[in-house]
Order: structure tokens, then sequence, then C-alpha cells
């Protein structure tokens, strides 16, 4: 079998910050070729975009893909809406976590998976205040107890 090789292009640190991630799933997005070219490139941006579904159809609003330099005429918008290739049963079971209160689809993270253009999306659900600023607490005690393992290591 095949190693499967993946290249990340794009992670949307934010989500996991704003956001309980209860579910992942990984989806094909629709592009045009110099869309394609300038994701190889590197040049995408998630962190302001957002997903809905539509007609039992998904699209990322907001994805940024910057224009290919060598593209010209062929450049679409960086900020056109993406339909997402996912099969209707993933897309119905998605619609009804959805309908619950409190869910709403996020974009993680964009990469190649054996030359295919791939977006994680993930099922999340909002994070209050308090949440975050424990999620804060916990980074920084972690931080520390790691720093002072350091310095004592070191002497």
């Amino acid at each position: 079998m095949a190693k499967e090789t993946m290249k990340l292009v794009a992670n949307n640190k934010k989500a996991y910050h704003d956001y309980f991630i209860e579910d992942k799933i990984e989806c094909g997005i629709a592009l045009h070729g110099t869309e394609v070219k300038s994701l190889r490139m590197g040049k995408c941006s998630i962190k302001e975009s957002f997903i809905r579904i539509e007609n039992g159809e998904v699209f990322a609003y907001g994805m940024h893909i910057s224009p290919y330099e060598k593209g010209n005429i062929f450049n679409k918008d960086p900020l056109r809406v993406k339909k997402l290739l996912l099969h209707k049963y993933e897309i119905n079971k998605l619609l009804g976590k959805i309908k619950e209160k409190g869910y709403t689809l996020v974009p993680l993270q964009v990469y190649f998976k054996d030359g295919k253009a791939k977006l994680e999306i993930g099922l999340a659900r909002g994070k209050k205040l308090y949440d975050k600023r424990d999620d804060i607490a916990k980074k920084d005690a972690r931080r520390e107890t790691e720093r002072e393992f350091k310095v004592k290591n070191l002497y």
C-alpha cells in the first residue's frame, strides 16, 4: 500500500480557541486551475472563513486564495464562494447536528493529500468567555512547568 503524503497549506488556530471541536470531516474543494497553483504555493487563508449548507450542498465563504501571479485573465475572485465535496449522507448527518442549538461548521485546515486539495471541517460548539480564559490559564501553567523543567535539566 502506498504511503499517503500530506502537505499542510493553511491552519485555523483561532477555531480551536473559539470553539470546542467535536467532530472532524475531510472534504474536497471544487477549485479552478490557477487557484490550485496558488494553493500549492501556500497562498491561502481560512482565518475569517465559515461554512454553510444550502440546498443540500456545502459551501465555504470567506476562504481567501490569493490570485496566481502568472494567471492573468484566468484568475478568479480570491474570496469567491467555494463548493465543498461531500457525500449526501455526510451532508445530511452534518445538517442534523447543525439544527441542534449551538453547533456550527468551521474550517480547520487546508492541505494536499495525494495531490488533491482537501479541507478539514470541524463540527464545533462555541466557547464562552470563561472557557477561553480557562484554556489560556491551562496553557500558561503548562508553559511555566515546561520552562521550570528545562531550567532544572540545564544545571
